[in-house]
């Protein structure tokens, strides 16, 4: 039996497919994201907002209790002790959906994803 699967194709899509105070929320994720990112492009990417900037930047996503920020491995590592107090993963940030996102982090965390993907590329150019 299949189950019917909403596809998002674009990150006001999803965002409108939850209630409005989560709404606000990932509104929030996804401004300071661009905020940091301003030459990024927003897509969906898994069926959540991600964004893009020579390659992946990060993702994010809704739960019923949090918001999901997937920023890769590399970048939880080298945030670790500021990330201390958020329950983590290998790759995954959950940031609690009934407290203020820490917007200057998540700043940090795209800045330097940008400056991570910058390098690669300028690797592969050599």
């Amino acid at each position: 039996m299949e189950r019917n699967k909403i596809v998002f194709k674009t990150t006001d899509e999803y965002i409108a497919g939850f209630p409005k105070d989560v709404q606000t929320v990932l509104g929030s994720m996804r401004k300071a994201i661009k905020q940091a990112a301003p030459d990024s492009e927003e897509k969906i990417s898994y069926q959540m907002p991600a964004f893009f900037q020579n390659g992946i930047l990060v993702w994010y996503a809704a739960y019923k209790n949090h918001i999901g920020f997937y920023p890769k491995t590399s970048a939880i590592e080298a945030f670790k002790e500021e990330l201390s107090g958020y329950k983590c993963s290998k790759g995954t940030v959950q940031f609690p959906i009934n407290k203020p996102l820490p917007i200057a982090l998540i700043k940090k965390i795209v800045k330097f994803r940008i400056a991570e993907n910058s390098a690669v590329k300028a690797k592969k150019k050599r």
